[in-house]
């Protein structure tokens, strides 16, 4: 007989990082346009960051925009933007009241200078907050933070001031968007039944484990958390190494 499910009484993953997808098929399937469904995702982001900070997470990755959605249709770009727009307005406060940090990875200069601004006020204002960091994943593509990593370790050899022999896993990593300063996630979700990681954060994701869910993003509840961390406290890390060499 199997034993009783310790998973509840275990400590959270220090860091999850969490696909939101399915916002448009959530709108499709109710005869909504998609950008219905990116505003009922907006009540999922809530529940995920009020979830996890419940929970004991310490740090929440969101992809929120990666690098392709400029490619979709201007109107569906421009209602994702003032999504955002409202949400730094209006969700800030809340999160410095709460004691959560705000942090941002991705190129920053493909949004507006409005937003450029909103952010950087939210970031300094939460910046010494220590509950919990929540990082948001805007125009972000994770080849092209390799790319620019690699740009910038080859920019310092050329500089002199490095050696091809000192560039190592740390040295690179401290040139990431994620900057050495926010661990690797431990846990990526993935929501709508999709399983691929899509260009999110692919050097940090190395030793994470993945849970795939069929919930449509804008379905998302706490519920759907605690049911992904349970699962990942009944997967073996081992990084690697093999079974009981750890």
């Amino acid at each position: 007989m199997p034993g009783p499910d310790t998973s509840a009484f275990l400590p959270p993953p220090k860091h999850i990082a969490i696909i939101m997808d399915g916002n448009g098929r959530w709108a499709t399937a109710r005869g909504l346009p998609r950008t219905a469904g990116h505003k009922k995702g907006v009540d999922a982001v809530r529940q995920a960051i009020e979830g996890a900070r419940e929970l004991g997470v310490r740090y929440l990755t969101l992809y929120s925009f990666s690098t392709e959605n400029w490619s979709r249709p201007q109107d569906e770009v421009s209602t994702l933007m003032q999504l955002l727009r409202f949400y730094l307005r209006g969700e800030i406060a809340k999160l410095h009241k709460n004691g959560i940090q705000l942090r941002v990875i991705g190129d920053r200069s493909r949004l507006s200078a409005d937003i450029q601004a909103l952010i950087s006020n939210a970031e300094t204002l939460t910046a010494d907050n220590t509950d919990m960091t929540l990082v948001l994943a805007l125009s972000y593509g994770g080849r092209q933070e390799l790319v620019d990593a690699a740009r910038k370790l080859a920019q310092a050899v050329e500089r002199g001031e490095i050696a091809p022999g000192d560039i190592t896993t740390d040295t690179f990593a401290r040139e990431l968007t994620t900057g050495g300063t926010i661990p690797d996630p431990d846990l990526m979700i993935r929501t709508s039944g999709e399983k691929r990681i899509s260009n999110f954060l692919l050097w940090q994701l190395a030793y994470a484990e993945m849970v795939f869910l069929d919930t449509l993003w804008p379905d998302f509840t706490r519920r759907d958390l605690e049911a992904a961390i349970q699962e990942f406290h009944q997967r073996d890390r081992r990084f690697g190494a093999t079974a009981g060499s750890r």
